[in-house]
């Protein structure tokens, strides 16, 4: 596998990144969560493995956007809410790459740099519903798709269950975590705010739907 960690400017990482310490981070991503979730990832073949790409995601816990970051196979830049800079985390989250946005108020710089990421080839992963909620994606919000339309890349969706724990549920032991990868799809170009919120709702309406898939795939199993 290719591998520009040694360059202190990879393309595919936001300025002032540490690649190094990226590509170790996503490698104990590969094995952190294998102790606490039976982890099932359904057609990973679909994830691109190379080129610009928008990940959009369903989130309903705390956990799915460390667990996506470690199973990709690629190196990913999620948007992460600026509340989580703080501390030891604050410290190493924009080392290994990650975005802070401000939730509810407009922030065009992580935006931007996220576009940066992404004509440089990269992925950058996007939680559209901007809150954990229930994972069933009500309603999302316009950055996903100008995002792809602004930095030629697909979306991808991708959606998982059973990261959230019932309310009011005891702790499990090893629940069972299912991910969906759909297939990548492509923003028309042009058509300006109409044509952003179209995309919008073609996004959230795909990942609607594959959460309503998978939750039928797994009461088969």
């Amino acid at each position: 596998m290719t591998t520009t960690a040694a360059r202190p400017d990879a393309a595919d990482l936001p300025a002032g990144s540490w690649p190094r310490l990226h590509d170790l981070a996503r490698w104990i991503g590969t094995w952190l969560f294998v102790p606490l979730y039976r982890l099932h990832v359904h057609h990973p073949e679909r994830i691109p493995a190379s080129g610009p790409v928008v990940l959009v995601a369903n989130h309903s816990a705390f956990v799915d956007g460390p667990l996506l970051f470690g199973l990709l196979g690629r190196r990913a830049v999620f948007l992460v809410k600026r509340e989580m800079f703080a501390g030891v985390v604050g410290w190493a989250l924009p080392r290994i790459g990650q975005l802070a946005v401000r939730r509810g108020a407009p922030d065009r710089r992580p935006l931007l740099a996220a576009v940066t990421v992404l004509r440089g080839g990269g992925l950058v992963a996007v939680f559209p519903e901007g809150t954990r909620g229930t994972g069933e994606v009500a309603s999302a919000q316009q950055g996903a798709a100008w995002l792809a339309r602004t930095g030629g890349a697909v979306v991808l969706p991708v959606v998982s269950r059973g990261t959230r724990r019932p309310d009011g549920g005891l702790r499990r032991w090893r629940p069972r975590v299912d991910v969906l990868v759909g297939e990548p799809l492509t923003i028309p170009a042009g058509g300006g705010r109409t044509g952003l919120t179209a995309a919008t709702e073609t996004v959230r309406a795909e990942l609607a739907g594959m959460v309503r898939e998978l939750d039928d795939l797994r009461s088969t199993q």
